[in-house]
């Protein structure tokens, strides 16, 4: 379905009226579905809260604040913790929202036991040192300390060059992986002392040598090439700071930077973790319904839509007994990723059958009047702005529906439910 052709749907389906309730009045039946949230450009603009996401979640919830279907925030942001943010968006949207509801870009790395023990080289901005170690890292270099430690690498900006030969270093850990949270402050300082690490092996202070191969691991998180605040036009994401940093190491060596994981959306990683909490959610509140549906709802085509589409493509591949659907055979497939959405997928019950995408019109996806633009169905989104290493499938990028903002998503869902 074109963008245009689901945004009419999507408005037809909200005028239609629902089929009458059978049984129980539908706010009485447990639900069977659940929603997918993002954050940026759906719910706020910045620190904005915008008016529709109030009104979806009084919706949402009951009389007493309580939410009537369960729900998760799924959200590239990846600067903060999950308990600032569950705080950020409680006093956003008028009720209380726990850090469990909370999916960070980083919230799944928890699962990657097998790089826990190990000293890795953390990059990114906020409180990058205790995420990584509220996420179970127990060793962990900021790019703040490896500059301080070396300083001679950092020599781009002439202000913080020293201005004395400083001793030789000794004693500091060898590095063993890199994290990458999200776009850090000094884009040049991090690229430098990042390629400095995986040329010497962990080494910066060394010579160089053979450059190894492959490189030590590297975790990334959110590959949004862009994203929208309170700026006309979208800003630069963590996915362009992976892009400066692949094409470096690529003209540096010639040779491809590899991940052991990319996760946050649109990984399927990301989004099997998000239906384990919905049905969490669920189980906790006493809901019996097993979970049968997902509503993803985003602003971003290449990010929101792609990842809940290329998921709901892995749903339906599992009903044949298939792993993986739609993801990139390549070399930078890594084991560890396949490791935690194996193990993912044996903690999670099998009861979802869908992932439906919803695209609003309030973030970096935009139209212009009621209905879009005429646009030919093969320059919808012809341009990629999705990461190198997933491939890239036009109708994943185009959603099941399009409507103007997320109070409209949720009343599409609900009328799609028969919830009143």
């Amino acid at each position: 379905m074109a963008l245009r052709g689901s945004l009419r749907a999507g408005r037809a389906l909200l005028r239609a009226p629902g089929p009458p309730a059978r049984g129980l009045c539908a706010h009485s039946r447990p639900p069977a579905f659940g929603f997918l949230f993002d954050v940026d450009g759906v719910l706020v603009r910045g620190s904005q809260a915008l008016p529709a996401a109030r009104r979806a979640f009084q919706r949402l919830s009951d009389g007493s604040g309580r939410l009537r279907v369960p729900l998760v925030f799924l959200t590239n942001a990846g600067n903060c913790l999950r308990s600032a943010k569950a705080r950020e968006l409680s006093q956003a949207l008028g009720l209380q929202v726990s850090p469990e509801q909370v999916i960070l870009s980083h919230s799944p790395l928890q699962l990657f036991s097998r790089f826990h023990q190990r000293c890795m080289l953390v990059a990114g901005q906020g409180p990058v040192e205790e995420n990584a170690h509220t996420l179970g890292f127990k060793h962990v270099v900021t790019i703040e300390a490896l500059r301080k430690a070396y300083p001679l690498l950092d020599m781009v900006d002439l202000s913080r060059r020293p201005k004395e030969l400083p001793p030789p270093t000794t004693g500091f850990p060898t590095i063993e992986g890199v994290i990458l949270f999200g776009e850090p402050v000094r884009w040049e300082t991090s690229l430098q002392l990042i390629t400095d690490v995986l040329l010497s092996n962990g080494n910066p202070g060394a010579e160089l040598q053979d450059v190894p191969y492959p490189h030590l691991p590297i975790l990334a998180c959110n590959m949004d090439l862009l994203w929208m605040a309170e700026a006309k036009m979208p800003r630069f994401g963590h996915g362009t700071f992976l892009l400066c940093l692949e094409n470096i190491y690529k003209k540096v060596t010639g040779r491809e930077l590899k991940y052991e994981a990319l996760i946050g959306k649109p990984s399927p990683v990301t989004y099997r973790y998000a239906q384990f909490l919905i049905q969490q959610q669920a189980e906790k509140q006493g809901w019996k319904a097993p979970i049968r549906r997902l509503y993803a709802v985003g602003d971003n085509p290449m990010s929101d839509v792609y990842g809940a589409n290329l998921y709901n493509s892995y749903l339906k591949s599992a009903q044949q007994n298939q792993v993986q659907a739609g993801v990139k055979r390549s070399p930078q497939a890594a084991s560890p990723q396949t490791e935690v959405f194996l193990e993912l997928r044996n903690d999670c019950n099998n009861s979802v059958e869908s992932c439906e995408s919803i695209l609003v019109c309030t973030g970096v996806y935009r139209h212009s009047g009621d209905v879009p633009k005429k646009t030919e169905p093969h320059t919808v989104e012809a341009v990629f702005h999705g990461h190198r290493d997933f491939c890239f499938d036009p109708s994943l990028v185009e959603a099941s529906y399009i409507v103007q903002d997320v109070d409209d998503a949720v009343q599409l869902a609900f009328k799609k439910e028969n919830w009143s």
